[in-house]
């Protein structure tokens, strides 16, 4: 059983049948087996890009999640404080906040995103 936190694109790649995620990602997300969880930062991210225009993406997040069979992951104030505390390596305050879950919850994140790698989390290459 592996436990996955999808990086923002990987979510709304898998929600569009995007060709961009790869077929060993694909198989990772649909595995039974698997917990696949979504931050909540991912979709403040998703609101955030669909209210200035940048982004087209589905409403109703919380009841995609549950129609999907994923877990949606909170922020709570150790994932804040922690995310304030990484070195800034990377700037995108999203990413940073995946990259504190991960290290807080023992995830590996499923990205594109080789910015994160320098964090030292488990990557898995969502377009493999």
């Amino acid at each position: 059983m592996k436990r996955l936190l999808l990086d923002t694109h990987v979510l709304l790649w898998w929600l569009a049948d995007d060709a961009a995620l790869g077929p060993r990602a694909r198989s990772l997300i649909a595995a039974a087996d698997n917990v696949i969880y979504v931050s909540a930062a991912s979709i403040w991210e998703i609101s955030i890009k669909k209210s200035l225009g940048k982004l087209q993406a589905p409403d109703g997040f919380d009841m995609i999640l549950d129609e999907e069979g994923f877990e949606s992951l909170v922020i709570d104030a150790f994932h804040a404080e922690q995310a304030g505390a990484l070195p800034p390596l990377h700037r995108d305050p999203f990413d940073r906040m995946l990259i504190a879950q991960a290290q807080a919850e023992g995830l590996s994140i499923l990205t594109c995103d080789q910015n994160i790698a320098p964090y030292g989390v488990r990557l898995i290459d969502a377009a493999a």
